[in-house]
């Protein structure tokens, strides 16, 4: 008898082509209430992912994002942009339980419309440079958030994975570990 055995999210995603929430949160770092991203319903490695975030009246955010009128801040959007291409990069790395991917640039952002409590924000990423160096992986991604057939916002991201200890400078330009 032949046994199978199924692929699991400690190694690099062979075969999986979407990603509960179960599974998002084993591959990002991220938390509520800044874990922005609910579902992946595609995802083809190294090259592309769609993933879902809901957008509920109980997000934090809208309590000062406006009272009384509540919209999902723009930044926000380009950072669920960030996370899924996050999970899309994340999965190809075996060791990302020590990394810690970080935005190198956002280019060309542009928010064409609200996005309000009850709207589902669907965001596709699409990866256009991945640079592999001995400082890490870099990447470049395209994204854009869609609410049914209209777009949201949009951007170009740039990422980097770098060890989860991050040095700072002292006064005087200095590294020191934090």
């Amino acid at each position: 008898m032949t046994q199978t055995t199924q692929p699991t999210l400690d190694a690099p995603e062979a075969l999986k082509t979407s990603l509960t929430i179960e599974e998002i949160q084993r591959i990002l770092p991220h938390r509520y209430p800044f874990l922005l991203i609910d579902r992946v319903l595609e995802l083809t490695r190294k090259q592309r992912i769609v993933a879902i975030k809901n957008v509920t009246i109980n997000e934090p955010f809208f309590q000062g994002h406006f009272p009384g009128i509540p919209i999902m801040p723009g930044v926000l959007i380009i950072e669920a942009i960030a996370q899924a291409g996050g999970a899309l990069l994340l999965t190809e790395v075996a060791d990302r339980e020590q990394r810690l991917m970080v935005f190198t640039g956002i280019e060309r952002a542009r928010f064409r419309r609200p996005v309000v409590p009850g709207d589902q924000l669907r965001i596709e990423v699409e990866l256009k440079v991945w640079r592999e160096s001995p400082r890490g992986i870099a990447v470049r991604m395209a994204g854009v958030a869609s609410v049914g057939d209209k777009r949201a916002a949009e951007a170009i991201v740039t990422c980097q994975l770098i060890g989860r200890r991050i040095e700072s400078a002292d006064s005087k330009g200095n590294a020191a570990q934090e």
